[in-house]
């Protein structure tokens, strides 16, 4: 798709999971969209639900978008034909949401996909790259919302693997960093099917690092810590020790940890960390809809509720944050690498 779609309306009459991958390249292209379908895959309803796109149920007025798709057709032209070999799953960490992050391999991987399991903070673009023929699952995990147990995504990899079919499980940042790879891996092993896990670049330093903030710079901080806050301090399943934490002297950066900052802000204040240490958000890296938050940790709940930021988001909490934002142009500028 070629046209300059920036600001104009784009109507998709599809709410299947392949429709989904034109989506994102809709998005990606800074258009304006529309889904107008009875029911949609976990993925566009996440979409949705985040405000990246309108989902009507209804039937619309055609008339009004300047661009109306009726069924989609994602592959590319020429994709490669099949190459049959016993059944066997690939994990392809997808990286933080630019297809042109995905790696070599993990390209490679999805062009010869016979199946390919998907979720919500994968580039949805990128799936292009399979065959016409390749079998696309959704397994959207929206938070507190819908979503596909982990059970079930290890029982369809085994499924299809036993099938004789090469299933790549496209998941993204990096599978074993916070995405329950190795569970995947492990049910797999188990099951007596052969596994390759391809490494992703994590959202953990791209987030950050598109946002135009390093995690470490020399002469200011020599590390960083990377923790989930998915359950907030003092919670009986979280193992972390914010108190540790606040001694360290290393850059911080929150995965999943929108829901519960407010927690862990004030548990890091209560440990000791200066409550004006330097605090930024970044929403949906690597996307065109990427918003970055530059705060205090005293102030940065009320101001991300202000502006309306909520997940996914990376949260980085350490005085590489009010390192001058000089470079944040040019940095911006290369982040949208992808070859589209």
């Amino acid at each position: 798709m070629q046209l300059n779609l920036t600001g104009r309306s784009v109507l998709v009459l599809d709410g299947s999971a392949p429709a989904a991958v034109t989506v994102s390249a809709l998005l990606h292209k800074r258009a304006l969209v529309t889904v107008a379908a009875p029911a949609v895959c976990a993925a566009l309803e996440d979409l949705a639900l985040r405000g990246r796109l309108t989902w009507v149920t209804t039937p619309v007025d055609e008339s009004r978008f300047d661009v109306v798709l009726r069924t989609v057709a994602p592959s590319e032209a020429g994709a490669p034909a099949a190459v049959r070999t016993a059944g066997h799953v690939t994990l392809v960490g997808a990286g933080p949401g630019d297809p042109g992050l995905v790696t070599v391999a993990g390209r490679a991987a999805v062009k010869q996909a016979d199946v390919i399991l998907t979720d919500r903070l994968a580039p949805w673009e990128a799936l292009k790259w399979a065959r016409p023929d390749a079998e696309i699952i959704d397994v959207t995990k929206i938070p507190y919302g819908r979503s596909t147990s982990q059970e079930q995504i290890n029982a369809l990899l085994v499924e299809h693997a036993r099938a004789g079919r090469h299933v790549v499980r496209f998941k993204g940042g990096d599978s074993y960093v916070f995405g329950r790879g190795f569970e995947e891996v492990t049910a797999c092993a188990e099951a007596g099917v052969p596994t390759t896990v391809i490494p992703g670049v994590t959202s953990s330093i791209a987030a950050p690092e598109l946002a135009g903030i390093p995690v470490t710079h020399r002469g200011l901080v020599q590390g960083f810590t990377v923790i989930s806050g998915h359950v907030p301090p003092g919670h009986p399943d979280s193992s972390i020790d914010y108190a540790a934490l606040a001694r360290t002297g290393t850059t911080l950066v929150v995965l999943m940890g929108m829901r519960n900052l407010a927690a862990i802000a004030d548990a890091l204040v209560a440990a000791g960390l200066d409550r004006n240490t330097p605090c930024a958000v970044v929403a949906d890296a690597a996307s065109a809809g990427q918003r970055v938050l530059r705060s205090t940790l005293a102030d940065v709940v009320a101001d991300t509720a202000e502006a309306g930021i909520g997940a996914p988001a990376v949260t980085v909490i350490g005085h590489v944050v009010a390192l001058g934002p000089a470079a944040v142009q040019a940095v911006a500028t290369a982040s949208r690498c992808s070859d589209t």
